[in-house]
């Protein structure tokens, strides 16, 4: 996956990262470090609920362009932990399947040109 840039600075570069496909999460979730590799600003909070059951406030950053295959997503991301998650937010915006014998995910295969998506 392709963290493509800052949309607010546009002259920034990209960053490639090897993302979790995390389907019990909702939101895109980054490390700090990117945050600042990506010079990303704070637009709000988010409170979350852990696996554990504990909720916890965290930053809300963006917006960023995400990119898989032949997709593209506009999105916030929180930041928390040591490891980029790949919500459900995102994947349903790049109108991706997960696969789980594969363990990843892939564009789905009956929109495979483009991005289907609910509009109703």
């Amino acid at each position: 996956m392709l963290i493509r840039r800052n949309l607010r600075r546009l002259e920034d570069a990209s960053v490639e990262v090897e993302a979790l496909a995390d389907t019990g999460s909702v939101f895109l979730s980054i490390p700090e470090h990117f945050r600042l590799q990506l010079s990303l600003d704070d637009v709000g909070a988010k409170e979350v609920t852990l696996a554990g059951g504990s909720k916890r406030l965290v930053p809300y950053v963006g917006p960023l362009e995400v990119r898989f295959k032949n997709r593209v997503a506009f999105v916030g991301a929180i930041v928390m932990g040591d490891e980029v998650l790949l919500g459900a937010i995102p994947m349903e915006d790049m109108d991706l399947v997960v696969l789980p014998q594969a363990r990843g995910v892939d564009v789905n295969p009956r929109n495979p040109n483009f991005a289907a998506a609910k509009a109703k």
